[in-house]
């Protein structure tokens, strides 16, 4: 799928964009799929909290910002289920991470129109750590993406900081959600990376990367899929202790490792 020269390009970059990696009547399909979920099961909320927001917009665009977002489309869709499996993308993956890859997550990431929610400069990692970087996220595109609908942008090869400390509260204590601190790390100093419908952008779990706001009058739709090395333990966040789906290989018997608990309630069976 990828040649040596991409993969070495997301090696030290920490991120990808592979163009029409989705044809146009499967874009087409997985769009329609996502306005079915958007109406049925999807919520929609002011988004990310912490005092980025005021730095970011102004206070009426603060009021007014959204973002509407629903967690693993493949669990409510056969449509989106194929496409998380899909061989061409999977086959991808595990040329960036090794020959087993197991699917962890997906989740959507729709910006409104005109208030679309803008993204402070964060990594991944905070939100499902993992203990190294064998861990891809990957953006598929639903529409084309560019600087007035808030496309992603990234801080050049900042995979190769590893893991960094977040904000995780605001001023007077109480929690916010994990972001770097914004004087620190600026948007306007990172790459932005427009991609098409049907291109998918990949990267690196600590890749840092953020995105303007959506100040056109169409939403802006992509949905996340993050993809691991099954031997890659997770120790926080997001889809902590559940198996996921191998999409490519073989997941290895490690030391002291039982079958899945089959019960209800049950944690996956770890190294121990």
């Amino acid at each position: 799928m990828l040649t040596q020269e991409q993969v070495d390009f997301y090696h030290e970059h920490g991120y990808l964009r592979i163009p029409e990696m989705f044809t146009k009547e499967e874009t087409d399909e997985l769009s329609d799929e996502m306005d079915r979920l958007v109406e049925t099961w999807s919520f929609t909320s002011p988004g990310w909290s912490g005092p980025w927001r005021q730095a970011y917009m102004d206070p009426e665009i603060e009021k007014k910002s959204k973002l509407t977002a629903m967690h693993d489309l493949h669990f409510y869709s056969s449509t989106w289920m194929r496409c998380v499996t899909h061989e061409r993308l999977t086959g991808a993956i595990s040329q960036l991470i090794g020959p087993n890859v197991e699917l962890h997550h997906s989740t959507m990431h729709i910006k409104p129109p005109q208030t679309g929610h803008p993204f402070p400069m964060h990594q991944d990692n905070p939100f499902y750590t993992h203990e190294n970087n064998k861990y891809v996220d990957v953006l598929v595109h639903l529409d084309d993406t560019c600087h007035e609908n808030g496309e992603i942008r990234f801080l050049d090869g900042s995979h190769k900081m590893g893991g960094l400390k977040h904000v995780i509260t605001m001023p007077d204590g109480s929690p916010c959600t994990p972001h770097l601190p914004f004087s620190d790390y600026k948007l306007e100093e990172t790459v932005a990376v427009p991609a098409k419908r049907g291109d998918v952008v990949l990267f690196n779990i600590y890749t840092i990367h953020g995105s303007y706001i959506n100040q056109t009058n169409k939403p802006r739709r992509l949905v996340r899929v993050g993809y691991r090395d099954p031997e890659n333990k997770q120790t926080f966040g997001q889809s902590m202790n559940r198996p996921g789906l191998m999409v490519q290989g073989f997941r290895q018997r490690l030391p002291g490792m039982e079958l899945f608990d089959t019960q209800d309630g049950g944690e996956i069976a770890l190294a121990k």
